[in-house]
């Protein structure tokens, strides 16, 4: 329903006279319909507020409400009658300057009223607009808060990203099968020697076993609505790199910490070698440790080819300072990379703190992909075809092959 804002009619102070006498019956006569225009906005109101219920639970508003509403409005045009006569018979002297229509005289001149009077019934109406502030608000008079909108920046900001480096050691493969079969060397007892002409030459000893290496599935969805993505078509690409992202974050840590139960990966952690308490000395520091760790490594008669520990761990060698305070491994001018002796670091989270890991990477362990990491969208799933929603299911398969565990080295900083 539409309401207007309620005639309030200020009017000039009549306590003048004029040649023919005093104006107190007009002074009266003023008070008097003032009062009956504020008795009538009180009843407008209380009747908008009665409509906008009985709209809200009926849908309309009920005859009742709308007659009386009528009745009252009808009056109105009455008051405002009476409020011109009684301006006229006060108009103004001579030289007071231009005239300016009254509140009942510009309530006389609207075409509602018009009709009003010339049909004898109806309903006359005039808005008489408030002088108000424009503001930010979104409330209230004047408010103009619902008309600003905010910028929107483009595209979505990603949350912080782990930078995966496991994979990056190691060879990679590919298999058409659920499952790896390689023969690994478990014995080899040699016992070449020296021998003199026409003698027995002795006899060495060799064992195989057949090692296997399940292909494990890594996987996961999201559940969309098809309206949502066909109207965001960015929102799709959003999904799709985040639902991979996901994947290769539990790729790192199966790669490197899998524990081989269920359908986990068995991860290099748990097939490395423990590093050899024998070989540590008094004082040692982390850089010294890591050096006696590729010593392990070589006297296995293989060379390391990669270092891996926790980025706390990594920050504590970068900080190493002698006695006189400089630093002994870098220099915080220089970008020296990520290396300690002669081999790249990967300081990674998958890490535990204090724990470390030496290992001939490229040549001792392979990643086998079944099937790369991908992302499929579907209607098939339970009653989403007819809710219009879509299933998002990024999966991988893949299996780690660990062929040489003696090549590779883990222990902790600390001795234990």
């Amino acid at each position: 329903m539409n309401m207007h804002t309620p005639i309030v009619a200020g009017h000039r102070e009549y306590g003048r006279k004029d040649a023919g006498g005093g104006q107190g019956g007009e002074a009266g006569g003023f008070r008097e319909i003032m009062t009956a225009l504020e008795t009538r906005d009180r009843e407008i109101k209380s009747f908008a507020d009665k409509a906008d219920s009985e709209i809200k639970s009926h849908g309309k508003i009920l005859d009742d409400t709308k007659a009386a509403l009528d009745k009252v409005l009808s009056e109105s045009g009455q008051l405002a009658a009476r409020l011109l006569e009684l301006e006229q018979k006060s108009a103004r002297r001579p030289g007071d300057g231009p005239a300016r229509k009254s509140v009942g005289e510009q309530f006389t001149d609207t075409a509602d009223f018009k009709a009003l009077a010339e049909k004898g019934r109806g309903v006359a109406r005039m808005q008489v607009k408030a002088v108000t502030t424009i503001n930010s608000g979104t409330t209230g008079t004047g408010a103009a808060g619902s008309a600003i909108r905010p910028d929107r920046l483009p595209g979505i900001l990603v949350p912080a990203e782990r930078p995966f480096t496991i994979r990056d050691l190691l060879a990679a493969g590919r298999t058409a099968s659920n499952a790896l079969e390689y023969v690994q060397e478990t014995g080899f007892q040699n016992n070449a020697a020296p021998v003199a002409e026409m003698a027995l030459k002795p006899q060495s000893d060799l064992a195989l076993g057949v090692k296997t290496a399940n292909v494990r599935t890594i996987a996961h969805w999201f559940a969309a609505s098809k309206q949502v993505l066909d109207d965001v078509p960015a929102l799709q690409s959003y999904i799709d790199a985040r639902a991979t992202y996901g994947l290769l974050f539990v790729e790192e840590q199966q790669l490197l910490a899998g524990d081989g139960t269920g359908q986990n990966l068995l991860g290099l952690l748990p097939q490395a070698t423990p590093f050899s308490a024998g070989l540590r000395k008094t004082g040692d520091t982390k850089i010294d440790t890591i050096r006696r760790a590729i010593l392990q490594v070589r006297i296995a008669e293989f060379r390391a080819s990669g270092i891996v520990m926790s980025p706390a761990d990594w920050a504590d060698i970068e900080l190493m300072k002698d006695t006189t305070g400089g630093y002994i491994w870098s220099n915080p001018a220089i970008n020296n990379g990520r290396n300690l002796w002669g081999l790249p670091v990967v300081d990674t989270n998958a890490m535990a703190d204090d724990h470390f890991m030496v290992g001939a990477f490229n040549i001792a362990a392979q990643v086998f992909d079944r099937e790369i990491a991908n992302v499929e969208v579907s209607t098939e799933h339970a009653d989403f075809f007819t809710r219009n929603m879509v299933a998002i299911r990024a999966e991988e398969r893949l299996a780690l092959a660990v062929y040489r565990p003696e090549s590779f080295v883990h222990g902790t900083f600390d001795a234990e």
